[in-house]
């Protein structure tokens, strides 16, 4: 009986009706969106002062020293403090971090290009590979500063070992996972093997290489912090490890959190921008990234 009175309705209220339908259904659809958008960046700042007050209740009530545990106020007044000192030992760490991630993206791609030309390559190497992601750097680093000289170079090998995985592995499972119908149609038409490597599995490849540059971004960053703690046990320091190790000795421990913090702080930075290069390559064409109406 309401189907054939609607039916009797005129054609213009049926519209009205359907577009106030519209209307609130992209009116909560939009809110929904805005609500995410402000809660992505208000939330977690929620709980950043959440947790700060939490830490600062607990050093004062329970009257906690400050060379156990500093109050968050003394943190921030020991990093504007000592932010001339830490500045030059988070520009050591950055650079040995920066540098190591270059050597593996380009180490880790060639060599992920390689494993895709001749599979008898990556049959050979990269079982070592896997041997090189599996153990633990802290083992390896003494012996790198043993056989090598120069400080500078091993910190980045280590930083190097750490960050290189990732990469080569990410990129060569986006090589091998091409659709085999296009690369059967590259084929059709004649292409040679680096043709299809240029035009055909590098662009499939991109968002897979991507998502392994963003791992090896903090993998570089911990194997530079690990290696410099490494060598800062055997007296050559100059990084934010080694600040964070003397710190220790002296019982200075706001420098130690100063320190720790703006490690951390470089971790998300590097973090964001690689994300943010990975959203200007990939959000046009690539799946992951184009944004689509709920």
């Amino acid at each position: 009986m309401a189907q054939i009175s609607e039916k009797l309705l005129p054609s213009s209220t049926r519209a009205r009706q359907h577009e106030t339908i519209v209307d609130e259904d992209e009116y909560r659809r939009q809110r929904r969106a805005k609500l995410e958008r402000i809660g992505k960046w208000l939330m977690p700042l929620v709980v950043l002062v959440l947790m700060i007050w939490f830490w600062n209740r607990i050093v004062t009530v329970n009257e906690i020293p400050h060379y156990i545990l500093p109050d968050p106020v003394l943190v921030a007044a020991t990093l504007a403090a000592d932010l001339a000192l830490l500045w030059q030992a988070l520009l050591v760490t950055l650079k040995i971090t920066v540098l190591a991630l270059l050597v593996a993206v380009i180490g880790g791609v060639g060599l992920a290009v390689l494993f895709t030309q001749s599979r008898f390559v990556e049959m050979s190497l990269f079982p070592y590979a896997v041997i090189l992601q599996v153990t633990p750097i802290i083992s390896i680093a003494p012996l790198i500063f043993i056989y090598v000289d120069n400080r500078t170079v091993g910190l980045l090998l280590c930083a190097w070992i750490v960050a290189f995985f990732p990469v080569l592995s990410n990129t060569t499972l986006g090589l091998n996972s091409v659709d085999h119908n296009l690369r059967d149609l590259f084929r059709i038409y004649g292409a040679s093997r680096w043709q299809q490597l240029l035009h055909l599995q590098l662009p499939s490849a991109l968002p897979y290489f991507l998502g392994g540059l963003r791992i090896a971004g903090g993998l570089a960053l911990i194997g530079a912090v690990v290696a410099e703690y490494v060598a800062g046990t055997g007296g050559i320091g100059s990084g934010l490890a080694f600040t964070i190790l003397e710190a220790g000795y002296r019982l200075n421990i706001p420098r130690m959190f100063a320190a720790l913090l703006l490690i951390a702080a470089t971790g998300v930075v590097i973090f964001l921008v690689l994300s943010l290069l990975s959203h200007l390559l990939l959000h046009k064409w690539h799946e992951s990234a184009v944004k689509r109406e709920v």
